[in-house]
């Protein structure tokens, strides 16, 4: 691990994006679709090349671990859509989390934390940093004046917009203005809107983060991360992170990604059509008593310019839950979100999974909370289907 305070520089070299071998279409007779790069390493010209790319004088793929072609015109598109320097490609959300996180804290150190994060990355931060004597304080986002008084000291904030579970907003460009006052590093995990209805790097945000197995992709066929930044902070992970903890991305899972990439504004704004109309039946519903979406609000959240098709409600007392989600046809009961299914998970199993003494699902999310995934079916089907489930789970 590498402290990536601007005072500390990186020991091994930094990378930018031009100096890296990257996808040329011309190379391969102008193909719209990169090839895929199968190969676990390459060899090299003579004995100088090898001698140029290892003293860090030349950047070109040596062995996939660390880079390879198709990868590479991955982590472009993502550096061109979230408007960063660069981006590095990981092999699952998480490990984009860890790595980006890990790159900066050091034992002693601690972390700022907006309440209701991905319940993995809580677990990560309470049951491993913690081990490392790594502190965690989670705020309401939404209190600009909790945050300031959390952030002296701190070497992260780490943010979401929406919140997994409750979906609340923040203003991005305040809580990260803060931050920078702060010398803080923000971070923020913009899985949920994309880089199609959010680009925090806009806003003033250091890291951008994506389980690229959501909305990236696309197609619920990959599993992947993506961290998108400064050539500084990502060449630092790069260098000192990604080679020693192995999370490297496949060239195959990038051309699944790639693929995805190509359909990703028409699908954001299929997903959102479709949320809007199933969040606003529901906000209607005699047996619902909240819905938590944020393109249900008066005004959009600053920094969002709309809305995905994840979001949650809560039911009132007399409708049996289990008995809803087992008479639905069209939604499936899975977690992860982003493809093309729908998908539906009741809080009050998840609030069981261990996480630590101050769970981020047991606190403020209550049991009769559902979180829906609205997919790319029918949005009319969608809605005949969860108003037949709860007349069928009435008590």
């Amino acid at each position: 691990m590498k402290n990536n305070n601007k005072s500390q520089a990186p020991k091994a070299p930094i990378t930018a994006p031009e100096s890296i071998v990257a996808y040329d279409a011309s190379h391969f007779g102008n193909a719209v679709v990169p090839p895929i790069f199968q190969n676990s390493l390459f060899t090299f010209d003579d004995f100088d090349d090898m001698v140029e790319t290892y003293s860090g004088r030349k950047v070109r793929p040596v062995y996939s671990r660390g880079l390879n072609p198709t990868v590479r015109a991955f982590e472009e598109k993502i550096a061109q859509l979230e408007k960063t320097e660069d981006a590095l490609g990981l092999a699952s959300g998480m490990a984009a989390i860890s790595s980006a996180v890990l790159s900066v804290v050091k034992p002693g150190d601690r972390i700022v934390s907006v309440e209701h994060c991905y319940p993995d990355a809580y677990r990560f931060f309470e049951m491993f940093l913690r081990d490392m004597n790594v502190s965690v304080d989670y705020v309401d986002g939404r209190d600009i004046d909790a945050v300031r008084a959390a952030l002296p000291g701190a070497k992260i904030l780490y943010l979401e917009t929406p919140t997994s579970w409750t979906f609340h907003t923040h203003d991005i460009a305040a809580l990260c203005a803060i931050a920078r006052e702060h010398g803080a590093v923000s971070m923020i995990d913009n899985s949920w809107a994309s880089p199609i209805f959010c680009q925090p790097a806009t806003l003033g945000c250091d890291v951008v983060i994506h389980s690229a197995s959501k909305y990236l992709g696309g197609h619920s066929d990959v599993v992947a991360g993506v961290i998108a930044g400064t050539k500084e902070f990502v060449g630092n992970v790069r260098s000192n992170i990604l080679p020693y903890l192995g999370s490297k991305l496949s060239a195959f899972d990038s051309w699944l990604l790639l693929r995805g990439l190509r359909t990703l504004p028409a699908r954001m704004r299929e997903h959102q059509r479709s949320a809007m109309i199933i969040a606003q039946n529901l906000a209607n519903h005699a047996h619902v008593t909240a819905v938590h979406y944020p393109g249900l609000m008066s005004s959009a959240a600053p920094g969002l310019s709309g809305s995905s098709g994840l979001f949650s409600f809560e039911f009132s007392p007399e409708i049996d839950i289990p008995t809803f989600v087992d008479a639905l046809r069209f939604f499936k009961i899975g977690v992860s979100w982003g493809g093309h299914e729908s998908l539906i998970v009741p809080a009050l199993v998840t609030r069981a999974q261990v996480g630590g003494p101050n769970s981020a699902i047991r606190f403020g999310v209550p049991e009769n909370l559902v979180r829906l995934h609205i997919g790319l079916e029918s949005a009319d089907d969608l809605w005949s289907d969860l108003a037949s489930a709860i007349e069928a789970s009435l008590k």
